[in-house]
């Protein structure tokens, strides 16, 4: 039988709980540590899964012996963190956004390249079995040549005491924090994207930050996309991911997937919709094997620099987006070649 890979797990809190729920799932990853500069929420977690607790992230490495570790600490702190683990030879997976700008996270790419260890971002809808399922029809080019790609988080969260919403924690709003799922999703179903246009919706919360965004993607094979995220309205949709092909379209849903094709009046199901605990355990294994190598990362270091670098693209596009007033006089139709964009990094 092979032995369990070691992991530490650093950061205890709401995000921590999926993971644990994990860990209890797996046979091939053992979580033998958890570190918190709460040490009594550590030990809370670390009492269920009767592991170590620790209240930093170097006590945990000086401790015990781990082989890789999971970082779950708000996004500011992620180029220390994870820089320090890959330092000590030690895998990371870093929970999402990789981090808060495109110079951190080259930071932590090359600290483990120079350490030979793998760095990888956790983006846990690349791991859903049903986004998965999609690609390959996709793929098979039964939808036909894809035209539009849509993707919605919209919820109402209350956010006014959350880490997620202080820009000095969390690097920004709902931008970075749901849209880093988005353009990973996006990326992953159309490739490279080219240029990006961002929308704020008004804000609702009172916060500091953006709580509502449209965003306008262009892909490189020239796709557009849509993505709407809120943490202050519900769009009450069935689907987060809807793409439309010239033959077909397919609906990727909270509790069912399904696609159709143009020929056919039927929708054809295929999945079974979000399992959460089934996507962090996917990514944890996914993880585990390609550090003994035994499977290819499903996200690479690259691809978590690349989510980076489409953020700071979008964040940047917001603060450009005009608007022009209409007006009886000397209306003028824009043509779409004419509209401001940012390019993507």
């Amino acid at each position: 039988m092979t032995t369990k890979l070691r992991f530490g797990l650093v950061g205890a809190g709401a995000i921590a709980q999926s993971y644990i729920q994990a860990f209890e799932s797996t046979d091939i990853a053992q979580l033998v540590g958890i570190a918190d500069v709460d040490l009594s929420r550590a030990s809370s977690l670390a009492e269920r899964l009767g592991c170590q607790s620790f209240a930093s992230h170097e006590d945990l490495v000086n401790s015990i012996e781990i082989d890789a570790a999971i970082v779950c600490t708000p996004p500011i702190t992620h180029l220390d963190v994870s820089r320090y683990l890959l330092e000590h030879k030690i895998h990371v997976l870093c929970e999402k956004p990789l981090s808060v700008n495109s110079a951190q996270a080259k930071l932590m790419v090359e600290a483990a390249k120079q350490a030979g260890v793998i760095l990888t971002m956790a983006s846990k809808f690349r791991y859903v079995e049903d986004v998965i399922r999609a690609k390959q029809i996709v793929s098979s080019g039964i939808l036909g040549e894809i035209v539009l790609f849509e993707n919605a988080f919209t919820g109402r969260v209350d956010m006014s005491k959350r880490w997620n919403s202080q820009p000095q924690i969390s690097g920004g709003g709902v931008l970075i924090d749901n849209g880093t799922h988005s353009v990973d999703i996006m990326r992953y179903f159309l490739g490279a994207l080219d240029e990006i246009q961002v929308v704020e919706g008004k804000r609702i919360q009172g916060l500091a930050v953006e709580d509502t965004v449209q965003i306008f993607v262009k892909s490189a094979s020239g796709v557009r996309g849509s993505i709407d995220l809120s943490w202050s309205i519900n769009k009450e949709l069935d689907s987060y991911i809807r793409i439309y092909g010239s033959q077909g379209t397919i609906s990727v849903g909270w509790r069912e997937s399904k696609y159709r094709q143009a020929s056919s009046s039927d929708w054809v199901v295929f999945g079974k919709g979000y399992n959460k605990v089934q996507a962090f355990r996917s990514q944890i294994e996914n993880f585990t094997k390609a550090i003994r190598g035994e499977e290819q990362l499903i996200i690479t270091a690259e691809d978590g620099l690349a989510s980076v670098a489409a953020i700071e693209s979008a964040y940047a596009a917001m603060m450009q987006t005009s608007w022009t007033r209409i007006g009886h006089h000397n209306l003028r139709v824009l043509p779409t070649n004419e509209v401001p964009a940012v390019a993507l990094g």
